[in-house]
């Protein structure tokens, strides 16, 4: 898809009803595996936040506004991976290959995904779930539903740790690579349910261990790729939309 211009049509395309039961299911499920995950997790989490404090001039855990169910806004944590305070120099953006921002520890822990660990608090208390869209910063959000269609409709349920987009596609680096994260996201919220957030969490977990997205859909059955692109394209149409400037933001 084409930064320069975007065709749109504001269409807003309900999912299906959910059963009751799996929500109430899918939050007992939650705060379980994020208390266990919370007490397995420590004796690799406190080892590395001292390491963080020892190697680099600010504090352990990086926290942000992000926006949750509703659009309502939470506080996320993670180990800080980046200099204390970089975007007052930088600004806000997007991270690249090689950020001269992401410190070496920080660059670990963003391969093995151990400065993610701190979100399983925010799962447990209900501000996240395990599996779906990821949460946004609120300025971001603010200008990006103006140029991507559909944009809010992530905000309809909790947002997630991991989900259809996280497993397939790199972090986000422009407004092409939002695109396609909202056409699986979006995926996503038609088609949620137990047996595909099941297989999220192994997609993630293959991920984790450097089996490639491919490979790890192939074998899932996981939708995703330009079918799914596809299938979100066709629900935009009508007049062209020449994006404004966006500042790259850090998707910490």
């Amino acid at each position: 898809m084409s930064s320069a211009a975007l065709t749109i049509k504001r269409t807003h395309v309900e999912a299906p009803p959910r059963p009751a039961w799996y929500g109430r299911l899918k939050r007992f499920l939650d705060a379980v595996l994020a208390l266990v995950g919370l007490v397995v997790s420590l004796p690799i989490l406190l080892p590395a936040a001292l390491l963080v404090k020892l190697t680099s001039r600010g504090p352990m855990l990086y926290s942000q506004v992000r926006l949750g169910l509703a659009g309502r806004p939470f506080r996320i944590y993670k180990l800080r991976t980046m200099t204390d305070n970089c975007e007052a120099v930088s600004g806000p953006r997007w991270s690249t290959k090689g950020d001269p921002r992401v410190t070496w520890l920080g660059r670990f822990l963003r391969r093995t995904h151990i400065d993610e660990l701190p979100q399983l608090w925010n799962i447990f208390v209900g501000d996240m779930s395990l599996v779906g869209p990821r949460p946004e910063r609120p300025d971001m959000v603010r200008t990006l539903e103006q140029v991507i269609p559909r944009y809010r409709e992530r905000m309809t349920d909790r947002p997630w740790l991991t989900g259809l987009a996280q497993v397939q596609l790199p972090p986000d680096t422009d407004l092409d690579s939002v695109r396609s994260k909202l056409a699986h996201d979006l995926c996503y919220l038609e088609r949620a349910g137990l047996w595909l957030d099941f297989r999220i969490v192994l997609a993630t977990v293959a991920k984790v261990l450097g089996v490639p997205a491919g490979a790890g859909r192939a074998v899932l059955c996981l939708p995703g790729g330009p079918a799914v692109e596809a299938s979100y394209r066709q629900t935009v149409e009508g007049a062209a939309v020449t994006p404004p400037v966006v500042p790259g933001l850090q998707s910490a």
